[in-house]
């Protein structure tokens, strides 16, 4: 018996058809996402991270917020209570514009000071000195300060800086975000 053309061709149409289907998942794998690639998908969900820059004021009534340096007479007549502290600085050349104290595992709030304009202004963070050490919400007499960290640690020893940003917002719905480093300890 011999075999018409058409029938000849179909087992080599049903061959390339297998071969199609069989190599159809593997297609469908490279467009699938690996773990990897969900779980970037799922971080890039999320806000991006600060980034350590000096930002203006922005909104409020027009006036910039301007917090300065605090020297050691500001802090030492603060008298602040606590153990051990913080202080947020552009960096270690330069003088804290946020200085606060604590108790080690207190519920009492850490008591910081910080120099609005040229004035010296208090300011608490619940938690003691344990609420403090990986950022910290600050509040005060018309101004709100968010400390957070934006790094790991650097450098060794007993207080290493941690990169930070630190967000003033004044009542009348300023905002300023300040780039620094976060040192907690004794």
């Amino acid at each position: 018996m011999t075999l018409s053309r058409p029938l000849r061709a179909a087992p080599t149409a049903l061959a390339l058809l297998l071969v199609a289907a069989c190599s159809q998942p593997a297609a469908d794998k490279a467009k699938a996402p690996s773990p990897d690639a969900a779980d970037k998908s799922a971080a890039s969900d999320l806000p991006p991270p600060i980034k350590p820059v000096d930002i203006p004021t922005k909104g409020g009534d027009g006036s910039p917020i301007e917090l300065g340096g605090l020297t050691p007479a500001d802090v030492s007549a603060a008298k602040l209570p606590g153990e051990l502290g913080c202080s947020f600085a552009a960096d270690a050349a330069t003088p804290p514009i946020l200085v606060a104290m604590g108790n080690v595992a207190s519920s009492d709030p850490a008591r910081g000071i910080v120099k609005l304009g040229t004035s010296i202004e208090s300011v608490a963070s619940p938690g003691g000195f344990d609420g403090m050490t990986k950022g910290a919400r600050f509040t005060g007499k018309g101004l709100q300060l968010r400390l957070a960290l934006t790094g790991p640690a650097t450098g060794g020893g007993e207080s290493p800086p941690t990169p930070a940003t630190l967000t003033a917002d004044r009542a009348d719905g300023a905002v300023r975000v300040f780039a620094g480093e976060w040192r907690c300890g004794p």
